[in-house]
C-alpha cells in the first residue's frame, strides 16, 4: 500500500489518492460519480458547521468534525483532479496568478 510521507506536497497527496483509489477500485468511477462523492462530503461539512454553530440538525444524523470533513473534501477534490489528469498544485498556482489582480 502507498504510504503518506511526513511533509506532504499537494502532488504527493494526489499520488496517494491515485494509488489508494486503484487498490480500492475507486479508479473505476466516472467523473459524475466522483463529483457526487465530492458533493456528499461538502454536504457533510455543512452539517458539521451547523452543529458547531449550534444550528439545529437531525438528532439521528452522524456528524464528524469539521477537520474530518475538510480532509474528506480534499481527498475527493484530488480524486476529481486525478480523473482529469490535472496537476492540482500547478492549477492552483496558475489560478492564483489570475485571481491576485481581482483583489487589489
Amino acid at each position: 500500500m502507498f504510504k503518506l510521507k511526513e511533509n506532504q506536497l499537494l502532488k504527493d497527496l494526489q499520488e496517494y489518492i491515485l494509488e489508494t483509489g486503484v487498490e480500492l477500485w475507486f479508479d473505476k468511477l466516472s467523473a459524475t460519480q466522483r463529483c457526487l462523492m465530492l458533493w456528499e462530503e461538502v454536504w457533510e461539512l455543512f452539517k458539521s458547521v451547523r452543529k458547531y454553530e449550534k444550528i439545529k440538525i437531525d438528532k439521528d444524523s452522524k456528524v464528524d468534525s469539521i477537520e474530518d470533513e475538510l480532509a474528506d473534501i480534499l481527498k475527493q477534490v484530488c480524486a476529481v483532479a486525478n480523473y482529469f489528469q490535472i496537476d492540482l498544485e500547478k492549477a492552483f498556482i496558475e489560478k492564483e496568478k489570475k485571481n491576485i489582480w481581482r483583489w487589489k
